[in-house]
């Protein structure tokens, strides 16, 4: 891992904790802390290297508050693809305990329970295990998560708002429906010379993960943040985005 230096009009420490967050920025575009199978989500270089001196963040927390805050709050049913993925998990498990219910498509009923053990008792009706998406075509909340073909989208009904998570975005098939973008945040005001874009990002925007990483330094945090996501933490990562001036651009229909 290596330490760009950006040209930014921080004040002095704000600006040394951005340089320091570059090397998170880094590591996130090469997917290495977002691949369980590949690293445990970075479990590994904190095991293997337990007196690193950076910190290693996945940043997700981050992007699950930006998702999970762009949901009404009177929606009472959402339809989830990846759902047993790491962003998956957190999402379904926020969302029951706000007692939405939450259909999780996936054919593999261990993944599901093992998930659905992990909500408090109360809340794991909420849960419901699904294995197509024909089984969704009465909900309208469809947050993606895994790839989506046309004929797999055709199923949602129509007025349906697509949210996503998955890379790259799925195709915009239908006309009747509205699609979101991949959750983002905007930088403060304060933060100049930028001479670059993120993937479709407009300029003094990026990704919620890479943004994770920023207030993750900046809140001064000593733990690493790899692995799976602490639901617990969603709230609080979420008000301390806020609380240094980033905004999430939300894309709710």
């Amino acid at each position: 891992m290596y330490c760009l230096d950006l040209p930014m009009s921080f004040s002095d420490s704000r600006e040394q904790w951005f340089r320091y967050t570059v090397i998170v920025h880094v590591v996130h575009k090469r997917k290495l802390l977002q691949n369980e199978s590949l690293n445990g989500g970075g479990t590994l270089f904190v095991n293997k290297h337990p007196n690193l001196r950076v910190r290693v963040v996945h940043g997700n927390t981050l992007t699950a508050a930006v998702i999970l805050n762009e949901i009404p709050r009177d929606v009472n049913e959402v339809f989830l693809t990846g759902a047993t993925s790491k962003l998956g998990r957190a999402i379904a498990l926020y969302l029951a305990r706000r007692r939405v219910r939450v259909l999780m498509l996936t054919k593999s009923t261990e993944r599901f329970m093992k998930i659905q053990r992990e909500a408090p008792v109360e809340c794991q009706k909420y849960l419901v295990q699904v294995t197509n998406c024909k089984e969704a075509k009465q909900c309208k909340t469809w947050i993606i998560g895994k790839w989506s073909t046309p004929r797999e989208q055709s199923w949602a009904p129509s007025g349906t708002h697509f949210y996503q998570f998955v890379v790259p975005p799925i195709i915009p098939f239908r006309r009747d429906c509205t699609y979101g973008k991949l959750a983002a945040m905007r930088l403060p005001k304060d933060v100049t010379g930028l001479g670059t874009c993120e993937y479709t990002m407009g300029r003094g925007i990026v990704h919620a993960c890479h943004a994770g990483g920023l207030v993750h330094l900046l809140e001064g945090w000593t733990h690493h943040e790899v692995g799976a996501i602490d639901v617990d933490q969603i709230d609080v990562v979420w008000e301390a985005a806020l609380k240094h001036g980033l905004k999430p651009l939300y894309n709710s229909p």
